[in-house]
């Protein structure tokens, strides 16, 4: 039996839209986490099923999922250290650099303009002044973004531990709640979210690999020294909101003033980083991963943006194994077969 829309649909079907958008929008504290958790969970899964067949318990096999998962995000905060430490070794140089390069740049405006150096110190201070809350303040939402992320990589391995613990229960819920879908659809559906989420991972690792190639490529072009490291290594980094990518430009930019004794050569490594951040965000991210979630770019673009309005970087990344998802139920479900059209990447 059908169920008839009601002739005002639309309007119902942007009332939803506005309503669910603010509860997730409000909600983002509670909704992040364990969307990232559950995207843990369906990537975990099939390896926590392959260890418990081999004669390993559910909480051994979870435990041994979660422990190389960690290792990977441990193996990510070296990488992030040892470019914090590369650093560090070089600021003496920089700090150098950066004094003889101000003392030529004011010879050349006192020459230039007639402007002595007691009046440019004066409006730097002036300058420094009036800009120093503002800078204050990026530094502070840095700084507040990035606590937000460490106090998530707390919740989200718990709660990723918690669904996989409980997956028995999360699917008997299910089948309580859609009864008239039937348990085998249902199951169907699971399993086929599971392997989309599969697909988003691999998506993202052709995402990073082609980031990587941009960069080193751009840094070789550049004559900067160990390129194919700076741009990997850079790509690597981006997995990290914020911090990431602010931390793998430091040591190229830093070498590239080293090495070439001119201004122009760190402002072009960030004019590189900055040209691929650009390409990965609005082409690259969408096409690598549309194309194994077999959904529409130009949706995929659009709810990449929404993602982003509702819930920043993470809505970025999570919406989009989202509407993998909605996809697979549309395609499933006679009622939405206009909404698989859309979603779909197929004429």
């Amino acid at each position: 039996m059908k169920v008839k829309l009601p002739a005002n649909r639309y309007l119902t079907l942007f009332q939803y839209i506005f309503f669910v958008s603010a509860i997730l929008y409000f909600g983002s504290p509670l909704f992040i986490p364990l969307s990232f958790a559950l995207l843990i969970s369906c990537v975990l899964y099939p390896v926590c099923v392959w260890l418990e067949k081999h004669k390993f318990s559910r909480m051994g096999a979870i435990a041994l999922s979660m422990l190389t998962l960690t290792l990977f995000f441990i193996t990510l905060l070296v990488l992030l250290f040892s470019q914090v430490k590369g650093f560090y070794a070089e600021w003496p140089l920089l700090q150098t650099k950066f004094l003889d390069s101000m003392e030529a740049l004011s010879i050349w405006i006192n020459q230039e303009y007639n402007f002595n150096k007691e009046q440019q110190t004066s409006w730097i201070t002036k300058v420094f002044n009036e800009s120093g809350m503002s800078l204050m303040s990026v530094v502070g939402d840095t700084l507040a973004a990035s606590a937000v992320w460490a106090v998530l990589l707390i919740l989200i391995p718990i709660y990723s531990i918690l669904i996989l613990y409980y997956r028995h229960r999360w699917v008997e819920v299910l089948y309580r709640l859609f009864p008239s879908q039937g348990r085998d659809r249902i199951r169907e559906i699971l399993q086929l979210s599971i392997q989309s989420y599969y697909n988003f991972i691999k998506g993202m690792l052709v995402v990073y690999l082609i980031v990587g190639v941009l960069n080193s490529t751009g840094l070789y072009i550049l004559g900067i020294p160990h390129p194919f490291l700076f741009g990997f290594i850079a790509s690597v980094l981006t997995f990290i909101p914020y911090v990431g990518i602010l931390v793998a430009s430091l040591l190229p930019i830093s070498m590239a003033w080293i090495t070439y004794n001119s201004i122009w050569y760190p402002i072009g490594v960030v004019g590189i980083f900055a040209l691929v951040q650009y390409l990965e965000a609005n082409v690259i991210f969408p096409l690598a991963v549309s194309s194994r979630l077999k959904i529409n770019t130009l949706v995929t673009i659009i709810v990449i943006i929404a993602g982003g309005l509702i819930w920043g970087v993470s809505g970025m990344i999570l919406f989009v194994p989202f509407l993998g998802i909605l996809k697979l139920v549309a395609d499933r479900t006679p009622d939405l077969k206009t909404l698989s059209i859309i979603l779909g990447e197929k004429e």
